[in-house]
């Protein structure tokens, strides 16, 4: 089969996003993220679980519990070396206590959780990217998570895993593919909270870097699998 005829057979092929959606649900079931106990506490867990595993990111927040010190004013009024060690558990922890800092500083200044909930979408989302250290991922899986905004989160997984699919190059520009997303499946967190955290489920346990082509649901519609198992 020429290039040619195997780029429009993929086309062909390309399920729709809700069709990958209603698998992956089939396949992993309801995923129940984000995990923690407030608001709050989901917007530390954004932060921090950059380059990160979960379980390291529990480590840090039940450090701050412990200290009495998961509060935005708490984090503001820790000593910077202090804090970073609290933070230590998820990796990179100067970089990231600075962050959590700003924006902890910008949660005050902006009068707390509450004020923030009151924001229209729009609103909130570019004022959270305006924090420095917090880009349009982490923005929008606090927008999502934190405070149930219909937007759509977009990360490596996303990418990796719709682009072996053929449904996307994956060098899109992130509002590019937010948007396709958005358009695509209507405004609904729930739907994009839970789609969301199928394709980091499916990103971890099968479509890796190196993919495990032969446990795959969506093997037989994949042109990467195909390719891969030449």
């Amino acid at each position: 089969m020429t290039s040619s005829r195997r780029k429009n057979a993929s086309r062909r092929t390309s399920p729709s996003l809700r069709a990958v959606y209603q698998r992956l649900l089939r396949t992993y079931g309801a995923q129940h993220w984000w995990p923690g106990d407030s608001r709050f506490e989901i917007m530390v867990g954004a932060v921090l679980t950059q380059n990160t595993a979960w379980t390291n990111v529990e480590r840090a927040i039940a450090n701050l519990k412990h200290a009495r010190a998961l509060t935005p004013e708490a984090i503001v009024r820790a000593p910077p070396r202090r804090l970073a060690q609290w933070l230590k558990p998820s990796g990179y922890f100067n970089v990231k206590a600075k962050r959590l800092r700003n924006m902890c500083q910008w949660m005050v200044e902006q009068g707390g959780v509450g004020a923030l909930a009151r924001r229209n979408t729009h609103d909130l989302r570019a004022a959270l990217i305006a924090v420095h250290g917090i880009g349009p991922e982490t923005a929008d899986d606090i927008a999502l998570y934190a405070f149930d905004r219909p937007v759509f989160v977009i990360d490596a997984y996303t990418r990796r895993f719709f682009a072996r699919l053929g449904m996307i190059k994956g060098d899109e520009r992130y509002e590019t593919l937010r948007h396709m997303f958005e358009d695509d499946l209507g405004a609904d967190a729930q739907v994009f909270n839970e789609y969301h955290a199928l394709i980091v489920r499916h990103g971890k346990d099968v479509c890796r870097m190196r993919p495990r082509c032969d446990a795959c649901r969506f093997a037989g519609i994949c042109p990467a699998a195909s390719t891969s198992q030449r």
